[in-house]
């Protein structure tokens, strides 16, 4: 009872934005796992696009400040503890999309890394301003990042 208090206890406007992450979380999510990656990624090209409001044009630096940084990746956190099960991927992929869309530059990182066992290990991140913001571990060093997905045609 005590997370439905804190949640009833926001503004609509961040239950709203958190309602749109959990959304888009569940979205990637349902992707992942049943769609071709590729196609996922076409999907999300799409959705990541800058948001404009219908009633009248807003500039790229007018949309880049309705949503910060801190939010997005705090409505990240906060849905991804109510959504048991979501993977370091889901995570780096909402927070990717949702920075694109709200006109912030960040950096999908996916890494490797072969584990004690001798199995291949894989790490998602998104880095902003040279930071890691979502996905840091404290051996994060071990993971070697892949080629970035950016420069794919898709």
């Amino acid at each position: 009872m005590g997370k439905l208090h804190k949640i009833l206890d926001l503004s609509s406007t961040e239950r709203n934005f958190l309602l749109k992450t959990l959304i888009l979380m569940a979205f990637i999510r349902l992707g992942l796992r049943f769609l071709k990656f590729q196609n996922l990624l076409k999907l999300l090209k799409k959705i990541s696009q800058l948001q404009k409001n219908s009633s009248e044009r807003m500039s790229k630096d007018t949309v880049k400040h309705t949503v910060t940084v801190r939010k997005i990746i705090w409505a990240v956190n906060v849905v991804t503890r109510y959504m048991p099960g979501v993977k370091c991927l889901a995570r780096a992929l909402t927070t990717h999309v949702l920075m694109k869309r709200y006109g912030h530059t960040s950096n999908l990182q996916i890494g490797v890394a072969k584990a004690e066992s001798g199995n291949l290990e894989a790490h998602a991140w998104i880095e902003y301003q040279e930071k890691i913001v979502i996905g840091n571990l404290s051996d994060i060093s071990r993971f070697i990042p892949l080629p970035s997905l950016e420069g794919i045609k898709l």
